[in-house]
């Protein structure tokens, strides 16, 4: 089957300024893909062209295999989306709001709308205008999850929420998402790492990598050699070798090809001097700062 969404040499152009510098993505089905980058490097402009909110300049996007300028009208039955800027009718209260969406949506489920709101603990009777950030977020999510689309879009969900309302979202999420596709961009690295299967890293309107979040790990390494005296760095360093520091009797650096025969071969062969190699998993914020900061001085 082919993957839900896929996104190919997409390029967008703010007036002089290039955001999206042709990138491709693809997200298989049923897995939680998140998108990852720094403030400004294209996460949003990239979800919005994907939902029709934005045109591109070129390259395309997919959704469901539509291209995403013709999605309208019923593509988005099938289709979830929520984004930290959210418009909703405020003025009405959060059952009213539920009933007025039934009609839109011919696989709406009452019986999942209603496990929804007690799920969130949603005030049924409150207007949406009452509701504080958090629980907004957890009623836009319960009103696309209550007709069970393919495909659910996330831009930002977390931002400004509480670590209760975010481990509360995250949870209502995952327990009504089965055999659901969720794309979704974040800063929130730490709750990012707890949930998604796939991961893509945007910076500068590029993608870096795009892979399982499993594979990610395995392959990136905080690596520290110590010496007696430790020597220079040698002209051949390795590209793949990250952000090197040397002290008197220490080189580190993070290895983001990390094998453990084959690094510490080519650490040994290097180095003959070494007494000990360590290697130490990294959490998914550290390797997005080293991955962050190495493009930052790639480009200088």
């Amino acid at each position: 089957m082919s993957d839900p969404i896929r996104i190919a040499g997409l390029t967008r152009k703010f007036r002089r300024t290039l955001v999206l510098k042709g990138i491709d993505l693809a997200v298989p089905r049923e897995s939680v893909f998140a998108l990852i980058g720094p403030n400004g490097a294209g996460k949003t402009t990239t979800i919005k062209i994907a939902m029709n909110i934005l045109r591109p300049t070129s390259g395309r996007a997919e959704i469901l295999g539509i291209d995403s300028r013709r999605l309208a009208g019923r593509d988005f039955t099938r289709i979830g989306y929520v984004s930290e800027n959210q418009e909703m009718p405020d003025w009405m209260t959060v059952d009213y709001f539920m009933r007025y969406l039934r009609p839109f949506y011919p696989a709406w489920d009452d019986a999942l709308a209603a496990q929804l709101i007690g799920r969130f603990n949603l005030p049924g009777g409150r207007k949406l205008k009452h509701l504080s950030r958090g629980m907004r977020m957890k009623a836009a999510l319960a009103s696309s999850l209550a007709y069970r689309p393919e495909v659910i879009v996330l831009d930002e969900p977390f931002t400004g929420l509480d670590p209760l309302a975010r481990d509360e979202f995250i949870e209502g999420l995952l327990e009504r998402s089965q055999n659901t596709t969720v794309f979704i961009s974040s800063h929130d690295l730490a709750d990012i790492e707890t949930f998604a299967s796939h991961i893509a890293y945007l910076e500068d309107g590029r993608i870096l990598f795009s892979e399982e979040l499993s594979a990610l790990a395995d392959r990136f390494r905080e690596i520290e050699i110590t010496f007696d005296a430790a020597p220079p760095l040698p002209a051949d360093w390795p590209a793949a070798w990250l952000r090197p520091e040397s002290s008197a009797a220490v080189i580190r650096f993070t290895d983001s090809r990390y094998d453990a025969a084959r690094t510490n071969a080519e650490i040994r062969a290097r180095f003959p001097g070494v007494r000990d190699i360590s290697a130490t998993p990294m959490p998914l914020r550290s390797i997005f700062v080293t991955v962050a900061k190495s493009a930052q001085r790639a480009a200088a």
